[in-house]
């Protein structure tokens, strides 16, 4: 509550009277003066209450008189009023109501009462509440209040000497407090500061202020008082201690620095007082020497004293913490003198205060940089920042030494040599044993046996020192053990903390952070080193004095540490260092502490070149091979550590195993850290990051995963890598870790991404030299890291492409060893697919620049000739495909190049994937891609084609060239567009350079070509080794060919004809005549094959035959179109040439399907006709023998699309088709004929020898030839001559006179019973149908040719009783051939065929024809029914003998008919001779028939026989008809050889070898009838016009009548003489034909003219009476009724003579 309120001021009136009150009460008997006093201040206090408003100010003014009262109390010396009276004092000095001199009284009557001894410690409270409360005392009177508290300081009472230690800290606060405040209030006022005088011990202080003059004069005689001296101020001190003196001067020094800056007379102070005086009690501990007798020196003063040095240390922290730029001299000494304290000869507790004095200065990194500035960079100056680090270095060495050994000399360990702490020594001593052998539950650091523990001394950042603060202690205390290590660890973490984070803080203030524009940071960097160069060289210069040191001391540490913590810490550290000296392109000490950091992550001893070389001169190859063998134990003891992993170490050599600590595992992860955050300030050592890495991870068994990531996995070699679960945990972290260390190094600007990438190269090439020559796994680290920073950095990938991709091509990829070889490839596709995928900016389908950079790297792996790569490549080219085929634009000529970069020696897994792309390719991509891609597209799909490792594919192949065709002809326009536009630019450079266009088919227009290559890579394909695939290509081409052919322009159908479709023929050919005969036992595996294609050579046949097919198919359909290109006519030779040598090939299936094409070629009607007629070989009644052959390209049904229509609306007018010219057409037909008859006539020839291989055509070869006549005929028929009517006669018969194998003959011969024609014969006989067809309806001239095709047709006649014969062939007739007998084993054997039913049809052709044309000027002159006769008479006299029985029966009705329409012509013609011979041939005939010498078969049946007798009586009837009655127009010779004929008929002979039941029709009795009838008639007939003629028949009838004569009467002797025994049956026939045939005669006399029979006839016949009436007696009923019918007619002769027979004649 304030003083100042009017209640305060009310109750502090009130008080003041009750004080009064009580002090007069209290004095009233002892002390009346006092009493009174008291008496008179209350009236003075109610008075001034009473008066004044300012009752405050007023006791002020007042303030001596009121204060008497009190101040006469505490004279009485009376304890109780002495309290009462300081109190009431004090109450006042709070309110403030004291005047200066009031206080001066009030101050002096204190000085007795502390002379006195009264009351000490509310005296002490008295002068602080005076001092505190207001500024009234100062000067003299203030000089006596501080001496009271000084002199109360050291009386024998404890308490009070502590109060007034306490008292005089806060007086002398309370005195420089006044000063800042009053410097405060006259801060406006600028002063002129006063000239400075000579340097004299007191300088003047009239310049000084009150207040600041009293502080002046307090500070100084402070000093005077610690050196000992009198005091110039402060008179009245009695004693004073040093300890105390200093703690002041620091309080002073430490609490109000600002005084001592501003005020030169302080500042003078401090640099002519204080620190002489410092450097002068730094002495004796200077001097001191541990170890020399202490008692011996003369003056005992010299040994150190702790209290004094301790606090001497704390001043000169203060000084150089906050003077030091006043003191830069001084403090030169006293850092010095800091680096002495710490010697090992000093004592402990000197070394460890010291230590936490030099720990207050490195937790200042700024005053730490102005040493560096003002020492270290002066050129004559101490090294100062580096003796201290290099002192702290040496320290914490010196404390690992066994003390009791003697004193080593400092050693300033240079980088890289961490385990040297010092020399090693003896472990000797009774501290080394017990040391060692200590369990360590606790943090410590133990090396060499020497066991440190690690305290928590302070927070990290503060110097909080425990020594320093002992200020009450006189002994110097025992250091604890481990504090002085525990102190300089620390100050080590706050030197290195503090100084990094200084100049990164300045740094990162002078330099963006982000990754820069490499231009940009030149600029920087520049303006920047012209800015500060001075801020540069001390940043420089601080790393260059401490690194050193630092290293030394830390690596010695880490290497000793056993607590994890001290370890982080340690490694955090050397890490820091490292990144700044990297910032700092500080190369050599960046890299020392690099080394120790990847030395510290690797077993102890592991021998890693890149560190060895980098670590000064010691060699860890030494240790390199036994460093396996040995326990692996370092110089410093790491039995203490925790092993976590073993594994194997990474060398040539296989070694033993390796163990790995925890600690080592840290310090792994410290590598790992300092990398991912400081990539960018590595620059070279990445090497030695980047190699350690990859060691610790061979090592912990980590193996690269996808994307280049590594995984922990077994190592290859088994159960060599053992890791503990501890790590087993850390491991995925480990990992992660280093995915993301390379991921980060997205952040790193070009450069530093440049040595980062040249390290994993060249990392990646020392691993593939250790790969070399054995089997062993690779490390793979580098190879995934590069993949991974490949990854990560795409977005530049431009930068690092090159160096990246071109290492991994030209070394791992090519590398022996597999799996480096398979991690090469994994990672070069894996950067190209995701470069592919990468959003790049500008998009990749702008920068085609860089799409084919990405790209490329793909096609140079085709030329490793590893498959496993390939193979690696080819999936990557799939999955390209898969994710990228539709953005793949001018990539496209690169990925097919690589898909298409296959051979045969690659295997068939790799082809087969290769393929799977293609196959991608052309189903998916081929509408995206460039159209100027297509044609490589074709050829590679060709190249897959001809491979020969896998038949499918080169079969899947063939059909994915369908699939292109049809893409090409779907998207023709489009295509056509595009490829024109190429074409004019390709053009003009061609012309800028001058030289041609190359291109495959030019100057055929570039979609043409694209077609003429696609057909071009069939062709290829139709002539490949492999029968599957040629049949394949084959029916592909064609069926291209048909189905868009009609997008080719005009011209290019000329090269389609002859480059494709011609040139293929030729080469078919030529390979089919000379493929191998050899059987081929079975096509692989166990696939049978059937016999039709067991050698090369049938399966080549296929191909012909395919192949011609085609050919010959798009001949037909296209005819208009390849009419109209000028030489078609050549082509059709060529054509022709090729079915005539296809034909003429010695195989069947080749030569009938080149009859087949032949038929198909000169099928062509105009194809406007096409719709009107149903089919060209129904037009001329052709049996069509063999569906036409179907090309199947896949699934598809061919169509003729060359109709007019179509190709009108398609040409739309361009292309007027002219009328098909007539000349020229039948030109081609006659270039037809030729052909066929060339094939005809050789095919037809029958061999020469007749040795049994001759080749004999088969039987559909034949009648497909002769089949194709007629379809030809109909076009030559108007030039068709004599002479080419012989030549198809030869051809004819030749046909049919081949024979067939027997093995074939079941197939086409017709079983023996049945008579049927072979379909060869048919053809025969349609060709001559035909022929005579179109003579019947053509011009007269034409029907000379009738009696050729008479011949043709005889000569065929003719085969029915004499087979042809073939050549000298021997061969069965089938006669004796029945099929029972054919033996199937003989395949040698030829059948010739059965000819009867060809003979006979040909006879019913020949009647037929004959019936049409008998009157025909040729057919009579020609003598051509002498012709038929004479052929008939062939068949007619063999009779029973032909081959079959039908062929005579045939020839009798056909001589029959012939005979009826002949005779007539005959007579016609009688008189001109023309048939003059043709008689007697006739009459032969007769004879050879009716009288013929071959009997009857055994077997003929009765009604047979009879059937028989009926022919020969109709051949009779018609003599009877048709000769005899015109024998005046017949010559004279003929009638009679008939008449001799009738004659020998109607005399009946018996034949002897009848049986008895048929001996009575085998007499042929009717026959010899009518003979008989006829010949009576003829006898009897008045047309008798010879003389001769009727001599004839009357001897013929005289004959008979005497024969009759003899036959009765033998009958009648033998009947008579046999008695009952019945006569021979054929004597009883005999007797009844007798009887019969006069009762015939007997009719005939009836019916005859009387005139017209001779008188001897009937004398002959009267005397036959008398015999007959014998007869009678006969027993035979048979004979009897006989008789009776011969008896009967006599009754009409029996009349009266009218005159007597003359009988003079006999």
């Amino acid at each position: 509550m304030s003083t100042s309120t009017p209640e305060a001021v009310k109750k502090l009136v009130d008080n003041m009277q009750t004080d009064l009150r009580s002090l007069s009460m209290e004095c009233k008997k002892k002390f009346p003066p006092v009493k009174e006093a008291a008496e008179s201040g209350i009236v003075k206090i109610k008075t001034i209450a009473a008066r004044n408003t300012g009752i405050l100010a007023a006791l002020k003014e007042n303030s001596s008189e009121v204060v008497q009262p009190f101040l006469m109390g505490c004279g009485t010396k009376e304890p109780k009023i002495t309290q009462l009276c300081l109190a009431a004092v004090q109450r006042l000095m709070t309110h403030e109501v004291v005047s200066e001199a009031a206080a001066g009284n009030i101050i002096n009557m204190l000085w007795q009462l502390m002379e006195n001894g009264l009351e000490e410690l509310k005296l002490l409270q008295t002068v602080l509440v005076l001092l505190t409360t207001n500024t009234v005392a100062h000067d003299e009177a203030l000089s006596k209040a501080i001496v009271v508290c000084f002199r109360l300081h050291f009386t024998k009472d404890n308490i009070t000497n502590n109060t007034a230690a306490a008292t005089v800290r806060q007086v002398v606060t309370v005195v420089f407090e006044r000063m800042v405040a009053e410097d405060e209030r006259h801060k406006g006022i600028i002063e002129q500061p006063p000239v400075i005088q000579g340097n004299s011990n007191r300088r003047s202080t009239n310049t000084l202020r009150p207040c600041a003059k009293d502080a002046y004069m307090l500070f100084q005689d402070l000093c005077q008082l610690v050196n000992a001296d009198a005091p110039y101020w402060l008179t009245g001190m009695t004693e004073m201690t040093r300890t105390f003196g200093l703690e002041l001067l620091e309080s002073v020094l430490n609490d109000f620095p600002q005084v001592f800056l501003q005020h030169q007379e302080f500042s003078f102070l401090l640099k002519e007082r204080v620190c002489p005086l410092v450097i002068k009690l730094f002495s004796p501990n200077i001097k001191f020497r541990q170890g020399s007798n202490a008692t011996s020196s003369p003056a005992p003063v010299e040994k150190p004293y702790f209290p004094i040095c301790m606090r001497l240390l704390r001043v000169v922290s203060v000084l150089i913490k906050h003077f030091y730029s006043l003191l830069v001299t001084e403090c030169e000494i006293f850092l010095s003198l800091l680096v002495k304290f710490l010697d090992g000869d000093k004592p402990q507790w000197l070394r460890a205060v010291a230590v936490e004095s030099i720990h207050r200065l490195c937790v200042q990194p700024h005053l730490l940089r102005s040493f560096c500035q003002s020492y270290d960079m002066k050129q004559h100056s101490t090294k100062v920042f580096r003796d201290i680090v290099n002192a702290l270095g040496s320290f914490i060495q010196s404390l690992f030494i066994v003390p009791n050994v003697g004193n080593p000399p400092i050693v300033n360990t240079p980088a890289g040599a961490a385990g040297t702490g010092g020399p090693a020594t003896a472990q000797s001593g009774p501290g080394a044993a017990g040391v060692s052998g200590r369990v360590t539950p606790q943090a410590a650091f133990e090396y060499r046996g020497t066991w440190i523990p690690i305290m928590t001394v302070t927070v990290q950042g503060s110097a909080k020192a425990t020594c320093l603060e002992m200020l009450d202690k006189v002994e110097p205390p025992s250091i604890p053990e481990g504090y002085a290590m525990s102190v300089a660890f620390s100050c080590l973490l706050d030197l290195v903390q503090g100084i990094t984070s200084m100049l990164e803080k300045e740094l990162g203030q002078s330099a963006p952070q982000t990754r820069p524009d490499p231009a940009m940071v030149q600029k920087q960097t520049s303006e920047q080193s012209d800015k500060e160069p001075d801020t540069r060289a001390v940043w420089v210069e601080m790393v260059n004095a401490c690194w050193c040191g630092l290293l030394a001391a830390l690596s010695l540490l880490l290497d000793a540490s056993t607590d994890e913590n001290a370890t982080e810490n340690i490694l955090k550290a050397e890490l820091t260092m490292a990144s700044l000296c990297g910032r700092l392109s500080l190369v050599t000490p960046r890299d020392a502490f690099i080394t120790a950091i990847c030395k510290a992550s690797l077993p102890p001893h592991y021998a890693l070149t890149v560190l060895s070389s980098s670590a000064s001169t010691l060699t860890n190859k030494s240790y390199s091979i036994q460093g396996q063998n040995v326990q692996i134990i370092s110089p410093s003891s790491e039995s203490h550590q925790q092993v976590v992993a073993v594994g194997q170490p990474l060398t040539v050599q296989p070694q033993g195993t390796v163990v790995l600590t925890a600690k080592n595992i840290q310090c792994m992860r410290t590598l790992l850290n300092l990398a991912h955050c400081h990539g960018a300030v590595l620059g070279t050592s990445w090497q030695l990051v980047l190699a350690t890495l990859q060691h610790l991870v061979w090592i912990l068994g980590l193996k690269p995963g996808s994307g280049g990531a590594l995984k922990p996995g077994r190592a290859v070699e088994g159960p060599s890598t053992v890791l503990t679960t501890a790590v087993m945990t850390d491991l995925p972290v480990i990992a992660n870790i280093l995915s993301r260390l390379f991921e980060s190094s997205q952040h790193l600007d070009d450069v530093s991404l440049h040595h980062l990438i040249n390290a994993l190269c060249s990392l990646s090439m020392e691993a593939m030299d250790m790969a070399y020559g054995n089997n062993k796994e690779p490390s793979l680290f580098a190879v995934a890291k590069l993949l991974e920073t490949g990854l990560v950095n795409m977005d530049r990938i431009e930068i690092l492409w090159r160096p990246l991709t071109g290492h991994l091509l030209e070394k791992v990829c090519q590398h022996p060893n597999s799996r480096m070889r398979e991690w090469g490839a994994e990672a070069v596709t894996a950067l190209i697919k995701s470069g592919l995928v990468y959003k790049h900016d500008p998009a990749l389908s702008e920068n085609q620049r860089l799409q084919l950079l990405l790209l490329n790297p793909l096609k140079e792996l085709s030329n490793i000739v590893h498959a496993d790569i390939r193979q690696k490549q080819l999936e990557c080219v799939l999955q390209i495909l898969q994710s990228q085929g539709d953005s793949l634009g001018p990539g496209w000529p690169l990925v097919l190049g690589v898909i298409g970069a296959i051979r045969n020696d690659q295997g068939e897994s790799l082809i087969r994937t290769a393929f799977q792309c293609l196959q991608l390719v052309v189903t998916d991509f081929l509408p995206t891609m460039p159209c100027t891609c297509l044609q490589i597209v074709v050829d590679v799909a060709g190249s897959f084609g001809l491979q020969n490792q896998e038949l499918n594919i080169s079969l899947t192949s063939i059909g994915l060239l369908w699939n292109i065709s049809d893409h090409f002809f779907q998207r023709g326009e489009t295509i056509e567009k595009e490829l024109d536009k190429e074409e004019t630019i390709l053009e003009k450079q061609a012309k800028e350079k001058g030289v041609p266009l190359n291109r495959p088919f030019h100057p055929a227009p570039p979609f043409d070509c694209l077609w003429l290559c696609l057909y071009a890579t069939l062709g290829e394909l139709c002539v490949d080794p492999r029968p599957a695939v040629r049949k394949s290509a084959g029916q592909t081409l064609f069926s291209t060919i048909s189905a868009h052919g009609t997008l080719l322009q005009q011209a290019t159908w000329q090269t389609v004809v002859w480059k494709v479709l011609f040139h293929l023929l030729d080469r078919v050919r030529k390979s089919s005549t000379t493929a191998d005969k050899e059987k081929i036992e079975s096509g692989g595996g166990n696939i049978l094959i059937h016999h039709s294609r067991d050698t090369a050579e049938k399966q080549w046949a296929e191909t012909w035959v395919l192949t011609l097919a085609g050919v010959a198919r798009i001949f037909n359909t296209r005819r208009y179109l390849l009419q109209s290109l000028g030489d078609f006519f050549k082509a059709w030779e060529v054509l022709l040439d090729h079915i005539q040598s296809a034909a003429l090939s010695k195989n069947n299936e080749v030569s009938l399907a080149a009859l087949k094409s032949f038929q198909e070629i000169l099928q062509i009607v105009t194809p406007v006709k096409d719709s009107e007629k149903p089919d060209t070989l129904s037009a001329v009644n052709l049996p069509i023998l063999i569906d036409p052959v179907t090309a199947s390209g896949p699934g598809r049904p061919l169509e003729r699309t060359d109709s007019l229509g179509e190709r009108l609306s398609r040409y739309s007018g361009a292309e007027q088709i002219p009328p098909p010219d007539e000349i020229e057409d039948s030109a081609l037909w006659w270039s037809a004929w030729n052909a066929w008859y060339r094939i005809g006539t050789d095919s037809t020839k029958p061999p020469t020898s007749s040795e049994k291989l001759a080749f004999i055509p088969s039987q559909p070869f034949l009648t497909a030839l002769i089949q194709i006549f007629p379809a030809l005929y109909q076009h030559i028929k108007t030039g068709f001559s004599m002479d080419d009517l012989k030549k198809l006669g030869v051809i004819l018969h030749g046909a049919v006179s081949v024979p067939i194998s027997s093995d074939a003959s079941p197939f086409i011969l017709p079983s023996y019973t049945e008579a049927v024609l072979t379909s060869l014969q048919e053809a025969v006989l349609t060709s001559l149908d035909v022929l005579q067809k179109a003579i019947c309806v053509g011009p007269e001239n034409m029907q000379v040719m009738y009696p050729a095709i008479f011949h043709q047709l005889l000569l065929f006649v003719e085969f029915s009783c004499k087979p042809p014969q073939y050549g000298k062939l021997e061969t069965k007739h089938v006669a004796n051939a029945k099929y029972n007998q054919i033996q199937l084993f003989a395949p040698a054997e030829w059948v010739a065929l059965n000819y009867v039913p060809f003979a006979e049809k040909s006879l019913e052709v020949v009647v037929d024809l004959y019936q049409k044309t008998a009157c025909h000027k040729a057919v009579v002159s020609e003598k051509v029914l002498k012709k038929i006769i004479k052929t008939l008479r062939m068949p007619l006299s063999l009779k029973y003998a032909c081959p079959s029985e039908s062929t005579w029966k045939l020839a009798v009705s056909s001589l029959l008919k012939v005979l009826s329409i002949g005779l007539p012509v005959a007579r016609q013609h009688a008189s001109s001779g023309k048939f003059d011979t043709m008689w007697p041939e006739l009459a032969s005939a007769f004879e050879d028939f009716l009288f013929t010498k071959s009997t009857p078969p055994d077997n003929l049946s009765i009604q047979e026989f009879q059937k028989n007798e009926g022919i020969d009586v109709e051949v009779v009837q018609l003599i009877s008809t048709e000769i005899l009655p015109f024998a005046n127009f017949i010559p004279k010779e003929f009638v009679g050889q008939i008449m001799a004929m009738l004659n020998k008929g109607s005399i009946h002979s018996q034949s002897s070898s009848f049986t008895e039941a048929e001996i009575d029709i085998r007499m042929r009795e009717e026959f010899s009838k009518v003979c008989f009838e006829t010949l009576l008639q003829f006898s009897f007939s008045n047309k008798v016009t010879t003389p001769q003629e009727g001599y004839i028949s009357r001897m013929a009838l005289s004959v008979l009548l005497k024969r009759s004569q003899d036959v009765l009467h033998r009958y009648v002797e033998d009947e008579r003489l046999s008695g009952r025994c019945p006569l021979p049956r054929q004597q009883v026939t005999e007797i009844i034909f007798v009887l019969k045939a006069i009762s015939t005669l007997m009719d005939s006399l009836k019916k005859t003219q009387p005139e017209n029979v001779d008188a001897n006839t009937w004398a002959q016949v009267i005397a036959l009476y008398p015999t007959l009436v014998e007869c009678i007696m006969c027993s035979s009923s048979e004979v009897s009724s006989a008789l009776k019918e011969a008896l009967g007619p006599f009754k009409d002769f029996m009349q009266p003579p009218v005159t007597k027979v003359q009988n003079g004649e006999s």
